[in-house]
């Protein structure tokens, strides 16, 4: 089984986030029909955020040797007899020329096509955009066989949010701007007045129950248990400075935020050193935010560090997670306007449509009682609804195609 190597080669930290497997190289046949297959290729190429063919029509450019790419079998092959080292010093090249953002030497971008056909790398991390070297020749091939980005996602969600505004269905703002814009706008209205009419009595801080559930000393302990989320469940705990608390990586985690309020991006990211993303997540939307999390635009100015770290289902789950424990624990008087935060989130991409909707379908007692998640998602229903009418429309809309 092959072993992980940085993706940087050049950065000896075995800490350092950003792994990928060491190419494997098979010599197959002899005389002229030799070859050599990659049979790891594409677990390489996943671990780069790239297509499997590019790395393979890389080597073919650098090595002047034809390659044959079957993605149904998953086989790639480079013509001739090629050691594993010598491929891995090619593919450094291909990560320094195709991966990595020249501004901050981040691996974390996307390759972006323009309308003039220029090739560029868009990071996740410091928003550079700085194009690749066109003189390659392997840019004729990314032409050719342009990636699937998120920015194809957003192409088209916008072109959702932009039909069902033609058919006078309102549509979400870009931005959860202030209180007063969200106030103006059409759709927030409409959550904020079904909002209203929903029951709130299951929300009584003086019911004992709910009062005994979510206790400082009954959440730390109840989320240490799960071991999700239990860094901001003992920030709020008094004063306990266990030291096999304070050992607990989440706890370090979170504590550093709290106490460096102005950190940058990169410094949260090197703090979150070897914590699941899923659960840097819900630790980020505990901390990050606050009562001013709307009127602040809090939401906007961190997306760019929640996205490092947003690189799945599981991870959106659980930001969702972490809202959760802001509007039910952190700060109570969020709760009324727990839909107008996820609608900020879906409009700055952060959380998909798919995400949300399977996320309202059934309350869960993973980060919050099962009473408060049930009305958090009671709350949000206005909002839910909005999106899976898109969802339908947009089914039928296929279908009409489809027949035509």
């Amino acid at each position: 089984m092959a072993g992980v190597v940085n993706i940087r080669r050049d950065v000896s930290d075995k800490f350092y986030r950003y792994k990928m497997p060491k190419i494997i190289s098979k010599v197959e046949g002899k005389g002229n029909g030799i070859k050599t297959v990659v049979p790891n290729m594409s677990e390489v190429a996943k671990a780069l955020s790239r297509p499997t063919t590019y790395p393979t029509k890389f080597f073919g450019c650098e090595l002047g040797a034809q390659v044959k790419c079957d993605e149904k079998t998953d086989r790639y092959i480079v013509n001739g007899a090629h050691a594993a080292d010598k491929l891995q010093s090619l593919l450094d090249v291909f990560i320094e020329k195709f991966v990595l953002c020249p501004n901050c030497k981040n691996p974390e971008t996307d390759l972006l096509i323009s309308k003039d056909e220029t090739i560029t790398r868009d990071c996740k991390a410091c928003g550079a955009n700085k194009a690749v070297d066109m003189r390659h020749k392997l840019c004729t091939f990314i032409l050719k066989n342009p990636p699937a980005t998120a920015t194809n996602k957003k192409s088209s969600k916008k072109d959702k949010k932009s039909k069902k505004e033609k058919d006078g269905v309102p549509t979400p703002p870009d931005t959860a701007s202030n209180e007063s814009a969200d106030e103006d706008d059409e759709l927030t209205r409409r959550i904020n007045a079904e909002a209203a009419l929903l029951p709130s009595n299951c929300y009584d801080e003086d019911e004992d129950d709910w009062a005994q559930d979510t206790s400082a000393d009954a959440v730390a302990a109840r989320m240490k248990e799960m071991n999700v989320g239990g860094a901001v469940a003992k920030l709020e705990a008094d004063g306990d400075d266990d030291e096999d608390e304070r050992d607990d990586p989440l706890e370090i985690f979170a504590t550093f935020i709290s106490e460096h309020m102005k950190a940058t991006d990169q410094e949260i990211i090197d703090a979150s050193a070897g914590i699941r993303d899923d659960k840097v997540c819900v630790v980020l939307a505990q901390v990050l935010f606050d009562e001013n999390v709307l009127t602040a635009k809090q939401i906007p100015s961190r997306a760019p560090l929640l996205r490092r770290f947003l690189k799945d289902a599981k991870c959106q789950k659980g930001l969702l997670g972490g809202i959760e424990r802001l509007v039910a624990v952190s700060h109570k008087e969020l709760l009324p306007k727990v839909a107008i935060i996820l609608k900020a989130l879906y409009d700055e991409d952060l959380v998909e449509e798919e995400v949300l909707l399977a996320w309202g379908e059934k309350a869960s007692r993973k980060y919050v009682e099962k009473k408060v998640s049930k009305e958090i998602r009671e709350k949000c229903a206005p909002f839910l609804t909005w999106l899976q009418e898109a969802e339908e429309e947009e089914s039928d809309d296929e279908e009409e195609s489809d027949e035509e």
